[in-house]
């Protein structure tokens, strides 16, 4: 699961604040790197005392040139290691990168390249000598991502390939709401208050009764029947939360007690299925739910025509503020005869190939020292929102404690455009750690309150909707060379046909008599085959030490 956020510095904000545990301002502990004549310090600032310079690789929002970044410019201060910046635009990185591998014109680092450096690649580079093993030089020059590793052995687990070598570091989130597999799905709380209704749904009959009544009974308070019980945009959200009251979390590969499924063709989705179009059938499903933009579906909320809806925030789509937000209930997981038990979609909270050192880096010591610094609370906080003086100063509060406000010129509302010219993280899966570190939030002003109201808010309702019921559907793993030859064709094959046919059984397009002939089809693209070399990775995953 890709992990794309952009931090804000308040409120929401604060959901993901970021820190990093203080290293120590002496560098009198060094070794030798190993990788040529330069000596790294294994603990404190300077990284180097004789200055090194590095190139790196990383997608580019466009906001601003990473160059003139406070946060990188203040930390090559702290290092001593310069920086040279190769940042194509994010829809170009990709193909930029492969590009850099099959040439061997390869920076020295690569920086939150998330999809675009696959698992795959990650095995083939890696094997080939493209991409340098850092498991041995972890405990020594990456001790707080070690740390993780030891508190937490899936992530060893999760980023470890087939022949025993970590190849990069990821993206790590423990903040409360890191467990959404994806953003959730909202009910109208005015709609709600409107009907009288006190208590959400528990089960899929509860759920298409609340919907019918959205359907019939006007409350929009409009007087037209213009109301859209449940909206999405190409079902992308809604299915990951409706599956679920099937006993299904993924459209693709799932763990289901050790035994590994291919869930679009066990009858639990056909059940999924047939619910969906009764849903559409009767009106209760937006009938522009497979074709409409994520801007269209938000003006139908912000016209309050909408009562269950997909976004990060239900203010995103309804055009409410934050406070009244916190009226609109976030989504609780529905029970089903075919699963009696609620469960629910999870994230790993982990987001792989964020950090990478190629053959050509002259340290790979000092690289992984320069990274670590934000797997620790004190240098995840500096990356993520930079040195004092750009979006944040030093105030005294009223109890005396010495907190963090926000600068001048920087509000609310343009706090996240400010923070995309100082610091790398902005709209990136960064090699970080997050936390729920509310003590370092940046406020509004020196009394204001570290966390808002909706941050506290939108975190109980995911303490008491999803944690208990999450499972994620599928542990990060990575296929053999050989297993990725025997699958490569038919992945992307199955993920096209399946997507197409749930939009038509939906939609009535195909009726719900050809199941049969929809899984003959799937069958037919060597679905045994795919399941089978996913059987094999999941059974090395859990063995892995």
């Amino acid at each position: 699961m890709k992990f794309s956020r952009s931090l804000t510095i308040i409120g929401v904000a604060t959901l993901t604040a970021l820190a990093l545990a203080a290293c120590g301002n002496s560098s009198s502990n060094s070794a030798t790197s190993g990788t040529g004549n330069v000596t790294v310090a294994v603990s404190g600032f300077p990284i180097v005392k004789k200055p090194l310079t590095m190139s790196i690789m990383a997608p580019s929002m466009g906001k601003t040139n990473w160059s003139n970044m406070a946060a990188l410019k203040e930390y090559a201060k702290m290092t001593n290691i310069q920086l040279k910046y190769n940042t194509p635009p994010t829809s170009d990185f990709s193909t930029k990168l492969n590009l850099a591998f099959a040439s061997q014109d390869l920076p020295d680092i690569i920086y939150a390249a998330g999809s675009a450096l696959t698992p795959a690649n990650e095995v083939s580079y890696g094997k080939n000598g493209q991409l340098v093993p850092l498991e041995k030089l972890i405990p020594k020059y990456a001790p707080n991502f070690n740390k993780l590793m030891e508190k937490n052995p899936a992530i060893r687990k999760s980023i470890t390939t087939p022949d025993g070598h970590i190849y990069a570091l990821p993206y790590v989130a423990e903040d409360t709401i890191a467990s959404w597999y994806i953003g959730p799905l909202w009910y109208n709380g005015e709609w709600l208050k409107k009907l009288g209704v006190k208590t959400l749904p528990k089960t899929t009959d509860e759920f298409y009764q609340l919907l019918k009544r959205f359907k019939t009974e006007d409350p929009n308070g409009n007087g037209k029947a213009d109301e859209i019980p449940l909206t999405d945009v190409k079902m992308d959200v809604a299915r990951i939360w409706l599956m679920p009251a099937f006993g299904l979390l993924s459209q693709d590969v799932q763990n289901d007690g050790d035994k590994v499924i291919y869930a679009p063709i066990d009858k639990r989705y056909k059940a999924y299925l047939t619910f969906m179009h009764k849903l559409f059938a009767e009106g209760l499903l937006d009938k522009d739910a497979f074709s409409q933009s994520d801007d269209q579906k938000n003006a139908k909320g912000q016209a309050d025509r909408l009562g269950v809806f997909a976004n990060y925030f239900s203010y995103f789509t309804t055009g409410r503020t934050t406070d009244q937000a916190m009226n609109d209930p976030m989504w609780r997981p529905l029970t089903s005869p075919e699963s009696p038990k609620p469960v629910i979609a999870m994230s790993p909270r982990i987001n792989r190939a964020d950090f990478a050192i190629t053959k050509n880096n002259p340290s790979p010591a000092a690289a992984l020292r320069w990274v670590d610094y934000f797997y620790s609370k004190k240098g995840s906080l500096f990356i993520n929102q930079g040195p004092e003086g750009y979006l944040w100063n030093y105030a005294t509060n009223s109890k005396g404690q010495k907190v963090k406000v926000m600068a001048k010129g920087v509000t609310s509302t343009n706090s996240e455009d400010k923070r995309a010219e100082i610091s790398p993280t902005y709209g990136l899966t960064a090699p970080m750690l997050t936390a729920d570190w509310d003590a370092d939030a940046i406020r509004a002003k020196a009394d204001a309150p570290a966390v808002s109201n909706f941050t506290k808010w939108v975190r109980n309702e995911t303490k008491e909707k999803i944690d208990p019921y999450g499972r994620v559907p599928f542990p990060l793993v990575y296929l053999t060379k050989d297993e990725q030859d025997s699958v490569a064709a038919s992945a992307n094959d199955l993920k096209t046909y399946v997507e197409e046919s749930e939009a038509k059984f939906i939609t009535g397009v195909t009726p719900l008599s050809d199941w049969d002939k929809y899984v003959q089809t799937i069958k037919g693209m060597k679905v045994d085959q795919y399941v089978k070399v996913y059987q094999a990775a999941y059974d090395r995953w859990k063995k892995a030490n």
